[in-house]
């Protein structure tokens, strides 16, 4: 895969047009002055999750003795799970119908909703596969959260335009072409362990 289309494939495991409604939500009880130095601290704080898992994840791979073949397809599993929810989703969406109390901090905008399970894993499985490209991916990262942000710093005058309907649409083909990502990563993983179709 080339960096583009890694970026690609995590701003669309972030998701962050499907994400708008829950962060709004999360960050309702919180004074609207407040909101955007909240939303930044969280936003930077899953980049840093996210380039931490680029670097270090092999290490803990090789810690946790686990196959790349099994982080693919735990990966492609979550993945999978993240994406029938977009497509179906329940009631109170994909994370649940839980409301906010209080001021967040780093659960649930930094992790799971911008690292979730599915991108940390997806990005262990690239380190591991191609280390030797990480300074590529790490530019993928970068560019994937940097767009994302700018649309969740947006969130607001973006939820008025496009409407609630318009986001669940959105969302809702993001998570068709997501699983084809995530059937992709279990073939490859399949692949690795020499089970053939």
């Amino acid at each position: 895969m080339d960096t583009f289309a890694v970026a690609l494939t995590l701003f669309l495991i972030i998701d962050p047009l499907g994400n708008i409604p829950i962060f709004m939500s999360v960050l309702k009880p919180v004074d609207p002055a407040r909101r955007p130095k909240i939303l930044a601290r969280e936003l930077v704080i899953a980049l840093l999750l996210m380039l931490g898992f680029l670097w270090i994840g092999p290490l803990a791979l090789t810690t946790l003795n686990l196959s790349p073949e099994a982080v693919a397809i735990s990966g492609g599993l979550i993945l999978m799970i993240i994406a029938i929810r977009m497509i179906f989703p329940s009631r109170g969406g994909v994370m649940g119908d839980e409301e906010a109390t209080e001021e967040p901090l780093i659960v649930p905008l930094a992790t799971p909703l911008m690292a979730g399970p599915s991108i940390l894993a997806t990005l262990v499985l690239l380190s591991e596969s191609h280390p030797e490209r990480n300074v590529d991916w790490t530019l993928a990262i970068v560019g994937a959260w940097a767009i994302s942000a700018a649309i969740l710093m947006a969130s607001e005058p973006l939820y008025k335009l496009l409407g609630h309907r318009g986001l669940k649409a959105i969302e809702r083909l993001m998570g068709m072409i997501l699983i084809s990502i995530a059937v992709q990563m279990l073939l490859d993983a399949f692949t690795g362990l020499g089970v053939s179709s």
